[in-house]
Order: C-alpha cells, then structure tokens, then sequence
C-alpha cells in the first residue's frame, strides 16, 4: 500500500488521507533507524538552551567592503 501511494503521489495524484499516509512513512523511518517510541522522552532532560545574542556576538563573520 506503501509503494501505491507513493506512486500516486509521483505521478501527480492527491492522496485521500495523507496524515495516515505519513504516518506510514514515519513508522518506516523509525523501524530503519531503530528508534524506540520512548526515544522522545530522552528530550525531556535536555538543559536549556544558552543565550544566542551571545553567540552571535562572538561568531559575527567580518564584514567586507
């Protein structure tokens, strides 16, 4: 179902459910890659992000006439 629908979709056509079509291709990825459902949880503990006015102070490209 799969490959039709990616065919369809290659040859120009509009599918008829296209979320459910996407999910499809997502739990492909997740299967080829190996990616545990739980794996986004893991995001959960991540520190916050630093500033990025600090950053992009101290990797300011030189300017060119």
């Amino acid at each position: 179902m799969l490959l039709f629908e990616t065919a369809l979709l290659t040859s120009g056509f509009s599918l008829e459910d296209p979320n459910t079509f996407g999910n499809r291709i997502h739990r492909m990825l997740k299967l080829g890659l190996s990616i545990d459902e739980d794996a986004g949880e893991a995001d959960v503990d991540m520190p916050p992000l630093e500033d990025a006015d600090a950053d992009a102070e101290g990797s300011k490209m030189e300017e060119v006439d």
